[in-house]
């Protein structure tokens, strides 16, 4: 039938056959996430327009389009412009469906990292992650408002759910401050 060399041959070819089909696999299951349509940034806003003022929370709402393709799993806020750099309290963090004007249920936060090192970033993950077809708000306390008046921009990235999620920068949130009196 077949000498043992043409066995040996077959076995080889069998062997690389298996090496294919499961780095076929890896890469199968390594490949990067992302949004098919991209979320929105719909407004970032804060309670409190004064500097100093210590009771103030930063609202950042964004709408999750139905065709969105990918649920979203987290989303990354840097300061990128402003005279103070803010400081947040990362256990204060919270999120919900809906708008501030308009809350619905709150989502679940399974963590919060926060590196004032690095473009003053806080990076915020959903559990579960919230499904394409809905707006939800993100709410950021600061330990106060900055104590110097002016324009303070927030730059945002939302990232889906998957093993490498592609981050989608969504744009730029301003927050005006301004001293008691001063209204821009």
């Amino acid at each position: 039938m077949f000498s043992s060399c043409q066995i040996r041959y077959f076995s080889v070819l069998g062997i690389i056959a298996t090496a294919l089909t499961s780095a076929s696999v890896v890469t199968a299951s390594s490949e990067r996430s992302f949004f098919r349509q991209s979320p929105r940034l719909l407004k970032v806003m804060t309670t409190y327009g004064e500097v100093s003022v210590r009771v103030a929370k930063y609202y950042i709402t964004i709408d999750l389009p139905e065709n969105a393709g990918q649920s979203l799993g987290n989303v990354t806020i840097s300061q990128r412009q402003g005279f103070q750099q803010f400081v947040f309290i990362p256990d204060e963090t919270f999120a919900f469906m809906g708008t501030r004007n308009q809350r619905g249920e709150a989502i679940n936060i399974s963590r919060v990292d926060y590196n004032p090192r690095n473009k003053n970033t806080i990076s915020v993950n959903f559990d579960p992650p919230i499904p394409p077809g809905n707006t939800f708000t993100l709410g950021l306390k600061p330990e106060s408002n900055p104590d110097y008046d002016g324009i303070y921009l927030l730059g945002i990235t939302a990232y889906p759910v998957g093993e490498k999620p592609e981050g989608l920068y969504l744009g730029v949130g301003r927050l005006t401050f301004h001293r008691s009196g001063n209204s821009w």
